[in-house]
């Protein structure tokens, strides 16, 4: 029997012959195999273990999910035309021949452009000037023929401009090969490099390559080898490798491209070593890693600018010059106060100056620092918005270069005269049949239980009355410190424009607030992620923002277990939750350190070989309380080569769902067969996905336009 044969015998067996007898599909069932998952604080039984197949080759696991689509293709299927226009309503407000600002490196000028119907970009760049004639360094849409999944995940020239050095996957899986090609002939080099991480340092000499190797099993970037061009991989040169299982890694070079750096870092600590560029061999360190020390460095004029939580819960910016380096976080001086309400998220030094990346109030935004000390803030006109540095590659500038955008306003692009305050637009990305003037973004602060103010951001149409009728589309992430910017979404204006008001909650977890708002969603104050999330809405609800009963939510991955959590305290509360990719068997994945990126997330959950971790995280992982209650509908979606969260995880979470849950609302399981944690390749097949989940949440809101 055929691989195909075997998996549809497998979607028939799991039919129901009741259904097949009324006409009717009925959920798939699996079967129940008695597995107990011990650790050294308890034995917990997992009925649907067997789900788990690394090879990801078991015939029977297989079966499984393409019931689950099958199943999920039956019941989507009256909602077909409506995806379709979803689909359609976002693809017309993409102008599919755009392309990105150039930006100057070492004497060229790089691009990226779509062509008109494309999925994937070209990247070019021209020499000297903008207007000269292009060079095609990538084609992607002829790289990705011939492959269900492509991924171009960086690049890095030579310093002398003649070669380029790539990191492709072709799975899915984050496993990436290294290549590198002749930018003169267009040919690829012999030299390839497998199971890597997207990460790409030249050295000075031109011939040599840093890069950094992953463990096969868990995937964690673990050692960086430097590769000599026509040499034999296999004689690579190890330059450094972490032991602790609790950090990962990652290489740069400093911006005034003096430094190659290896940066070593875990949830609570860093640790940073540099070696000349011209030499990198002898890696000097700047600090020695210490527990809750947290630092990243960037050279310019001379000296070391480091951003730091050293006496600085929400960061400072210090330096120390090159003949100090070696003394450590002694001879650092201060260059910002530490603040109580100033969060610095990032910074980029130039020749004279430094911009710095820094949130306050909820919302991300700029400010130049130069070097009398002296700041110029950057400043917005709307209550809830985005700034980010854009690319900077060239310090010797005046002219820095910085996005703006809302949950109203496009994307703009910037670039803001350090000396003068001079700003001027570069490029406003277009959203055609897109009228701003149409709608409205508010910040809204909602009460949590515990009295904490929420920061919201909401957006939707003028028309739309605050009378508690609407629905409402509400959206969270709130872990690992990651904050959550509004930004306008193509995908998201048919939402807006057939009356849902759509809401971002900035819960506990992330850091839109600085460090303590992390500090107070994570380990054993995670929770509050989920009691926050049911706050805002309840708030949302009570101020008339939306109807009670007409309420989405939607997370992916860390946020999925954000909805897992939501689903078993609150179900009352949402009518559908969209839970993408989600992390929500808490408890058996941090038991296991061979699962990828367990070892290094013990400071963001907890080490459950620890008791009074593992009770807490028992307590809410939405696996294990999975109970005999009424859910909302529920749409849940995974990747069958998820590196981030293996896919077994929700088909386990589905298959208890369906055997436990009392309510008749429909649980829909779709399963990418050929895709990784981000779902299918392609700018265009992310939204055709999307679509299908919009028209499902749109179907449960009685959102019938």
């Amino acid at each position: 029997m055929t691989m195909r044969k075997m998996l549809l015998a497998g979607v028939a067996l799991a039919v129901s012959t009741s259904a097949v007898a009324q006409g009717a599909p009925s959920a798939p069932r699996v079967a129940k195999k008695p597995h107990e998952v011990s650790s050294p604080n308890g034995i917990r039984s997992d009925e649907y273990y067997w789900l788990r197949d690394d090879t990801r080759k078991n015939p029977e696991m297989l079966a499984y999910l393409q019931a689950e689509n099958a199943y999920a293709d039956t019941q989507l299927a009256t909602l077909k035309p409506l995806q379709d226009t979803l689909y359609q309503e976002t693809v017309s407000h993409i102008k599919q021949d755009d392309s990105s600002v150039p930006y100057l490196k070492n004497g060229y000028w790089y691009q990226t452009r779509f062509e008109t119907g494309a999925d994937y970009p070209v990247i070019e760049r021209r020499k000297g000037d903008r207007n000269a004639p292009a060079e095609l360094m990538f084609d992607q849409p002829a790289m990705a023929k011939g492959h269900n999944f492509f991924a171009l995940s960086a690049w890095a020239v030579s310093p002398n401009n003649r070669m380029v050095a790539y990191a492709e996957d072709v799975v899915g899986r984050r496993q990436y090969t290294l290549k590198i090609k002749d930018l003169a002939t267009g040919q690829l080099m012999a030299d390839t490099i497998t199971n890597a991480e997207p990460n790409i340092v030249w050295a000075d000499d031109n011939r040599t390559i840093l890069y950094v190797a992953k463990d096969p099993t868990t995937l964690r970037g673990y050692k960086v080898m430097a590769h000599v061009l026509g040499t034999p991989v296999a004689q690579d040169k190890m330059l450094y490798e972490e032991k602790d299982d609790t950090f990962q890694m990652g290489i740069t070079r400093t911006s005034d491209d003096r430094f190659v750096c290896i940066i070593v870092q875990s949830t609570v600590s860093d640790e940073q070593r540099c070696a000349p560029a011209t030499s990198p061999a002898a890696f000097q360190t700047l600090a020695p890693r210490k527990r809750e020390l947290r630092y990243e460095a960037d050279h310019m004029d001379g000296r070391w600018i480091v951003r730091t939580n050293l006496r600085a819960k929400n960061y400072t910016l210090m330096t120390v010059a090159d003949g100090d380096a070696a003394r450590g976080t002694g001879a650092w001086k201060d260059l910002t106060p530490a603040s109580d309400t100033v969060f610095i998220e990032g910074f980029k030094p130039f020749t004279g100056f430094i911009a710095i990346d820094q949130r306050e109030g909820g919302n991300r935004m700029i400010r130049v620092l130069d070097a009398t000390g002296k700041s110029l803030p950057v400043r917005a006109d709307e209550p809830a918005y985005r700034m980010a540095l854009d690319v900077n590659e060239e310090p010797d500038t005046a002219w820095v270069r910085y996005t703006y955008g809302s949950l109203v306003t496009p994307t703009t692009t910037y670039e803001v005269n350090a000396k003068t305050g001079e700003r001027r637009v570069l490029k406003v990305a277009p959203v055609p049949g897109y009228d701003p003037a149409n709608y409205i973004t508010e910040r809204v602060w909602a009460t949590a239980r515990d009295g904490t103010k929420i920061p919201v951001s909401l957006v939707h149409r003028k028309d739309v009355k605050r009378d508690g009728t609407a629905p409402l589309f509400q959206y969270a992430y709130g872990s690992y410190g990651i904050s959550t910017d509004p930004a306008v979404d193509p995908g998201r204006i048919g939402l807006l424009d057939r009356g849902v008001v759509y809401a971002i909650a900035h819960i506990r977890g992330g850091q839109e607030m600085g460090r303590q708002w992390y500090d107070d969603g994570h380990l054993l104050n995670k929770k509050n992620s989920f009691t926050d999330f049911v706050d805002v809405t309840r708030y949302l609800v009570a101020q008339k923002y939306a109807a009670k009963g007409r309420v989405a939510a939607m997370g992916g991955s860390a946020g999925g277990l954000l909805m897992g959590g939501v689903a078993n305290m609150a179900p009352e509360d949402y009518k559908v939750i969209v839970a993408q990719v989600p992390f929500v068997d808490v408890v058996t994945t941090m038991l296991d350190a061979s699962i990828p990126l367990t070892t290094f997330e013990y400071d963001e959950w907890g080490n459950p070989a620890q008791k009074q971790y593992y009770d807490y995280m028992l307590s809410y992982s939405p696996y294990d309380q999975v109970a005999a209650r009424a859910y909302p509908a529920m749409y849940v979606g995974t990747g069958l080569w998820d590196s981030q969260v293996q896919y077994y995880e929700p088909a386990k979470w589905v298959a208890r769902l369906r055997d436990k849950k009392t309510d008749n609302n429909p649980l829909l399981f779709r399963v990418n067969m050929e895709a990784g944690h981000g779902g299918k390749s392609g700018r265009f097949e992310r939204y055709r996905q999307n679509a299908e989940w919009g028209a499902f949440v749109l179907q449960q809101l009685n959102v019938v336009k």
